[in-house]
């Protein structure tokens, strides 16, 4: 059985080949790409077309470009930062076809730095042994993508754009083949309120869930509605409790809450070091790499390090840079710590880790292809096997982009085999499926407490079992509300106070069952990597259980079980399985 939010009917109906729900590096390359075999596209974006995560990256793209440098190395880079959970062949396939991926990129219209000679300038990041990180406008990298992509989207009348709509469920015909999305036009697009498109493939790029914690280097926008849609559809997600922790992020206050600034990793590239208040470079000696460790030992070096001093923050010490070079290399950088009253040149930036990225997602195979028949995805959103236990720096652009590639050459190829067929699907019926009651919309902030105190840097079996305790009681408020007949209004705020809720269930239930410490997921209960038990994934996927306002479940096998009455169990997974 399926599930699907409480909405209204859908007012009106449209038709399409290929809707794509994600206006980053990822959907637009699809609908780009699609076009090209002639294909109709219609690109759904919950706010403006440049809105997304996409924008906000800075440090920039990696790919084996360099002098010396082969995707060989790139590979190996991604495998120590992956902590054993890569598939070895997704990643092979990333750093093989991202080279000429990034060139095509190029010539859609990105505009990367160049030296003097014409050459694309690369610098250092975390877990990176070479200098193979690509990047625009100094620190500006994804804007700039980000423009390419959607002024070519803009200048294509094949590509139908549809913005300030709010993806909410999948639409399946009788056999189960994804046949389009329900969806709410907020006021502002081409068509208001709730909807529905038709279309022969779904494909996916909503991007992060990192609005799930209090503070976050995501925009507003990234409330986990891709992974909440695709559990309620019945497609299987994984990795979940793999969320990755930026290292430095601009401290702005123990209560600050909501996006965050973000201090690139290329500013430790270029040479800034870390210090704790009293002037000390705690990286040194604790990894060869030094500050360029991959991120999650950096962001668990910080957090050791200020729970030692009992502070909320240590500093990011790029004074010897001088004023030239932070105008010129970080001015994004520069302007931001500027208006919040910091300057780089002449003091240490006060930093502490945030939640950035989901290397886990909807998990897919080499083609972008998901569990549930007609439905793609890519991008954060995905689970495609690249990132493991930890995202290399700059591997994400990179990996939007080649498995975007992907999945419009597997379309291209059904629809020249005659495979991509239209879907018969009755509207009406769908909504036959299992209604969500919503969560109250200052749910939101409940849900990112819980997750901040119980499932954040550190985790344990007790924080956990909290947090799961807290959204249990959440869920049951809602139902609550619903029995009285007071439930709560569907509307933007409630939906996406409900996906959130569902993805940090998920995301819990998932950190629970996994019993050691890998990557970005901390158990301080089981502080150690345990090859043995947990060289594994977890998978989750959601059946009829219990009396939550998500009523999620799953399976579990191999060397792991889930509590009895758990809402949402899992199942492991070896990652060496190919598909």
């Amino acid at each position: 059985m399926s599930y699907r939010l409480t909405a209204p009917a859908p007012g009106w109906t449209t038709t399409t080949d290929v809707v794509v729900v994600g206006s980053g590096v990822a959907g637009l390359t699809v609908a780009l790409n699609v076009r090209r075999a002639g294909l109709r596209a219609m690109v759904v974006t919950k706010a403006m077309l440049d809105d997304g995560s996409t924008r906000w990256a800075q440090g920039g793209i990696a790919a084996a470009l360099g002098d010396g440098d082969t995707p060989e190395q790139h590979l190996d880079d991604t495998l120590v930062a992956g902590a054993g959970l890569c598939d070895e062949d997704a990643v092979r396939t990333l750093v093989t076809e991202g080279p000429d991926a990034v060139r095509r990129l190029i010539a859609v219209g990105a505009a990367f730095d160049r030296d003097a000679d014409g050459g694309i300038l690369l610098t250092r990041e975390g877990g990176h042994h070479r200098r193979r990180i690509a990047h625009a406008g100094g620190d500006a990298t994804g804007a700039e993508i980000s423009r390419a992509l959607v002024a070519a989207v803009r200048s294509d009348p094949g590509i139908e754009l549809i913005e300030h709509a709010l993806v909410l469920d999948l639409l399946k015909d009788a056999g189960g083949h994804a046949a389009g999305i329900t969806l709410h036009v907020m006021g502002e697009g081409q068509r208001d309120g709730v909807g529905a498109i038709r279309a022969r493939a779904v494909v996916l790029a909503t991007g992060g869930m990192g609005q799930v914690f209090s503070a976050t280097t995501n925009p507003a926008v990234s409330t986990g509605d891709g992974v909440a849609l695709a559990l309620r559809a019945g497609a299987e997600v994984t990795d979940l409790e793999f969320v990755q922790f930026h290292p430095t992020v601009l401290f702005l206050g123990p209560d600050a809450e909501g996006q965050q600034p973000l201090v690139s990793e290329a500013v430790r590239g270029e040479g800034a070091y870390l210090i704790d208040r009293d002037g000390v470079r705690f990286m040194v000696g604790q990894h060869e790499l030094n500050e360029l460790a991959p991120r999650d030992i950096v962001a668990k070096a910080i957090t050791r390090r200020m729970q030692e001093h009992g502070t909320l923050h240590v500093y990011l010490d790029g004074r010897h840079f001088g004023a030239e070079m932070w105008a010129e290399r970080f001015p994004t950088i520069l302007a931001s710590c500027r208006a919040h009253g910091i300057d780089p040149v002449t003091e240490p930036i006060p930093v502490a880790p945030a939640a950035h990225y989901a290397s886990g997602g909807i998990r897919t195979d080499l083609h972008g292809r998901t569990t549930v028949p007609g439905l793609y995805a890519c991008g954060e959103v995905a689970c495609t096997g690249v990132h493991g236990a930890n995202r290399l720096a700059s591997n994400s652009l990179l990996e939007g982009l080649v498995f975007a590639e992907r999945i419009a050459a597997d379309l291209t190829a059904r629809h020249t085999a005659g495979e991509l067929a239209e879907r018969t699907v009755d509207v009406a019926a769908a909504r036959a499926d299992r209604p969500v009651p919503l969560l109250a919309p200052e749910a939101r902030a409940r849900v990112q407490h819980l997750m901040t105190t119980g499932a954040g840097v550190i985790r344990s079996a007790a924080s956990l079992a909290a947090t799961a305790q807290g959204l249990e009681q959440l869920a049951e408020e809602a139902h609550d509300r619903l029995a009285d007949e007071k439930p709560a209004d569907p509307r933007v705020e409630t939906w996406e106070a409900t996906n959130l809720h569902l993805v940090a269930s998920a995301l819990v239930a998932a950190g629970a069952l996994r019993e050691e410490t890998r990557g970005c997921h901390w158990r301080e209960d089981f502080p150690d990597r345990d090859d043995t038990h947990w060289q594994r994934h977890v998978a989750l996927t959601a059946a009829p259980q219990g009396r939550g306002a998500l009523p999620i479940s799953g399976s579990a096998a191999v060397r792991a079980r889930p509590t009895p009455d758990s809402k949402i169990a899992a199942r492991a997974t070896d990652p060496r399985e190919s598909d």
